[in-house]
C-alpha cells in the first residue's frame, strides 16, 4: 500500500508551551505530508511500491539510480517523522520526567547517568550543522545504546556508510529549522532543552524492547 500520513496521537496544541500548535500543524500537515506524497510518486509503478518505509530505507541501493535520492530524502522523512510523533506526549500526561526500568539501566550503562546522556544527546543535536536529526540508538552487536546524528532526512537504519550513523533508533529529535523556528527562532539549544519536557519515555522504552528482541 502507498505510504499514508499518520494521525497525531494528541491535539496540535497538546505539546504547548514546549512545541507550539502552529509549528505542529505546519510540521505534520505540510512537511510530513509532502514527504509522503513525494515518496509515493517516486515509488509508484516500481517493484518497491508496496515495501514498508522502514524496510525501503535499508534497500536504497536496489533502486534505480534516478530514484535513490528522492526516496532517501522522502521515505527517510516519512520514517523519521512517524517516529518523532510517537515519542512525544503532553508534559505531565505521558511526556517528560525520567525513564525507568530497563531503559534507565541501559542509559546508565552506556552513559554513566541520565544527566550525562542528556548532555551528550543535546551536544549532538546542537552541533548537527544545518538540517538533520539527533538519535539515541540501540546497537545489537555491542548490546549498547549510543548517541549520534544524521544529516537531512537520513536515518541510522540506512547504515553507517550512507548515514554516517547506524543502529536501531529508539529516540530521535528533529533539528531542522522548520521543527522549531516559529517559536525559538535561532535558539536551537532552547528547543532542545524544551524537548525533554515532552519525551514519551514509555514509548522510548517500548522501542528499546523491540530493538533488543
Amino acid at each position: 500500500m502507498p505510504y499514508t500520513l499518520p494521525a497525531l496521537p494528541y491535539a496540535l496544541n497538546a505539546l504547548e508551551p514546549h512545541i507550539d500548535a502552529k509549528t505542529m500543524e505546519i510540521h505534520s500537515q505540510k512537511h510530513h505530508a509532502a514527504y509522503v506524497t513525494n515518496a509515493n510518486k517516486a515509488l509508484e509503478g516500481t517493484a518497491f511500491a508496496d515495501v514498508q518505509a522502514e524496510v525501503m530505507i535499508t534497500r536504497l541501493a536496489e533502486l534505480p539510480e534516478d530514484k535513490r535520492a528522492v526516496v532517501r530524502n522522502n521515505a527517510g522523512g516519512h520514517v523519521n517523522h512517524s517516529h518523532f510523533w510517537r515519542i512525544l506526549a503532553p508534559a505531565g500526561n505521558g511526556g517528560g520526567g525520567t525513564p525507568s526500568g530497563d531503559l534507565l539501566e541501559a542509559i546508565n550503562a552506556a552513559f554513566g547517568s541520565f544527566d550525562q546522556f542528556k548532555a551528550q544527546f543535546a551536544d549532538a543535536a546542537t552541533k548537527r550543522f544545518g538540517s538533520g536529526w539527533a538519535w539515541l540508538c540501540w546497537h545489537k552487536g555491542d548490546k549498547k545504546l549510543k548517541v549520534c546524528s544524521t544529516a537531512n532526512q537520513d536515518n541510522p537504519l540506512m547504515g553507517g556508510a550512507l548515514a554516517g550513523c547506524e543502529g536501531t533508533p529508539i529516540l530521535g529529535l528533529d533539528v531542522w529549522e522548520h521543527a522549531y523556528y516559529l517559536n525559538y527562532q535561532n535558539r536551537r539549544p532552547d528547543y532542545i532543552s524544551a524537548f525533554w519536557n515532552v519525551v514519551n519515555w514509555a514509548e522510548v522504552a517500548r522501542n528499546l524492547a523491540a530493538a533488543k528482541a
